[in-house]
């Protein structure tokens, strides 16, 4: 099986529609088969009071890319991903620009996920550094 990474980006993008990725202006912008990327601009829609970035929209950031990320290694017609944890340690400041999520997998298992999401900035130094563990379930029946 190849990996086509523009179709990964399309149907990454296009499930963030009317979700709280639009509304952060979160974008999906590189995708492997062992990763995802996405971008997100830092400004005062997302600033905390002090005119920083704030820590619950890196965390947005790093859901998004990591269970989006999950969702790529199952059947979206048989299963579903949820997140069921998410560790985040704010290492620096950020006021504008644009920060980068890339989530990169620990442990794929059957029925859990584990992934490591690095928040950099445009300069390549790490904003934020997040693990999120994913669990996968069947889908119920209608």
């Amino acid at each position: 099986m190849t990996f086509d990474k523009e179709k990964v980006l399309a149907l990454c993008n296009a499930f963030s529609k009317n979700t709280l990725m639009q509304t952060l202006d979160i974008v999906f912008t590189d995708a492997g088969p062992d990763h995802l990327v996405a971008q997100m601009p830092v400004n005062s829609r997302i600033h905390q009071p002090m005119g920083l970035l704030h820590g619950g929209a890196s965390v947005a950031l790093a859901e998004s890319v990591g269970s989006a990320a999950s969702m790529l290694y199952v059947d979206g017609a048989t299963h579903e991903v949820r997140g069921i944890e998410i560790a985040a340690n704010h290492l620096r400041a950020k006021r504008e620009g644009m920060v980068t999520g890339t989530a990169r997998i620990v442990h794929k298992g059957k029925t859990i996920h584990l992934w490591e999401i690095k928040i950099t900035d445009e300069a390549g130094q790490l904003v934020c550094l997040c693990k999120l563990t994913n669990i996968v379930l069947p889908k119920s029946q209608p």
